[in-house]
């Protein structure tokens, strides 16, 4: 009899056998009473070689991010790891480049450190459905829905991203807004460019403001970089915008010094807003208008979203969080407005 017969005949996890067995707090009683029954039905005595128990399990949990500049990210990310360690959970970040493959990038992760879960950072669901299942860990996507993906191992959370965008633009519409430019990633690649896309587009038909993806939507990189040059482009193809959403507040910030360095002020010519509430939104000036995911809150739900499917053995969980529009000083209503 090892850990793995104890896991397999319990229903639980080699890493939350592995808890119990040392006398881990950070296990459910449910999970501690079932795995001491059969503990005590088979009289499994562990090794006591502490060394060797810990080759046999892994308690870690890997974080595979998507580009390096995001700077939501690098917050989320440091918070999502504190939560893991609060947990009893080790992590370790890797880092990727943003057309790189996440999965394929997961399975060498696997193969080489064997963690007991995985929490994607800008990965797209659609990435996942055909080859997820072979990872056969608990997988978890921060910051992006999974809901609509086949693999019963894929969790996430994340705020209402179409709802989110629809509410800028219902905002921006109050404010006297009618001719306005978008600042994305790919919508065929990148699922919340995808959701934020079908939310505008939504506010849009609805609020009867003309917009046409094909010269008011321009697609880059989530950059700062990526936001500047998008804006020069918005300038070259529609000169009369007098409003920007940009799906990050990274883009936002590039876009404003685009804005400035054609002659033109925020928010006197051209208004701007963003997406993702980054604390540096805070100390521009002017302050940017965002809507702010709630970092705190993203970490600790997948963390425990995660850690439940680890150590419980359940399906994929899927957690809708609130967004907080944040306003700012970077939006101008305009005369047709008051």
């Amino acid at each position: 009899m090892t850990i793995k017969d104890i896991a397999r005949e319990s229903g639980y996890a080699v890493g939350t056998v592995s808890r119990v067995l040392n006398n881990s707090p950070n296990v459910s009683d449910a999970a501690r009473q079932r795995i001491l029954e059969v503990v005590q039905k088979y009289d499994f005595q562990p090794n006591s070689n502490a060394k060797h128990l810990k080759q046999q399990v892994s308690q870690g949990i890997a974080m595979i991010v998507k580009g390096s500049h995001n700077v939501l990210f690098a917050s989320l990310l440091e918070k999502t790891q504190i939560a893991c360690d609060a947990a009893g959970f080790s992590s370790t970040v890797y880092y990727i480049d943003e057309d790189d493959n996440e999965v394929a990038h997961a399975r060498q992760v696997c193969r080489e450190h064997k963690p007991s879960g995985i929490i994607f950072f800008g990965s797209d669901s659609n990435n996942f459905d055909e080859n997820l299942s072979e990872l056969d860990i608990p997988c978890l996507l921060m910051t992006n829905m999974a809901a609509a993906s086949s693999s019963d191992n894929l969790s996430s959370v994340s705020v209402d991203d179409t709802g989110a965008a629809a509410h800028m633009i219902e905002y921006l519409h109050r404010k006297g807004h009618r001719n306005i430019g978008v600042i994305g990633g790919d919508p065929g690649s990148s699922y919340p460019s995808m959701a934020r896309l079908s939310g505008c587009l939504l506010s849009c038909s609805q609020l009867g403001i003309p917009f046409d993806p094909q010269t008011q939507y321009v697609a880059t990189r989530f950059t700062f970089e990526g936001g500047y040059h998008a804006m020069e482009q918005l300038l070259e193809r529609c000169p009369d915008l007098t409003a920007v959403f940009a799906y990050s507040d990274i883009m936002a910030i590039g876009a404003i010094r685009a804005l400035r360095d054609h002659g033109l002020s925020v928010p006197e010519d051209v208004s701007v807003c963003g997406f993702d509430g980054i604390s540096l939104t805070s100390y521009l000036t002017p302050r940017l208008t965002t809507i702010r995911q709630p970092e705190d809150r993203l970490a600790l739900r997948g963390v425990s979203i995660l850690i439940h499917c680890i150590e419980e053995g359940h399906g994929a969980v899927h957690e809708i969080v609130p967004y907080e529009l944040q306003e700012g000083e970077s939006v101008r209503t305009l005369p047709s407005a008051e």
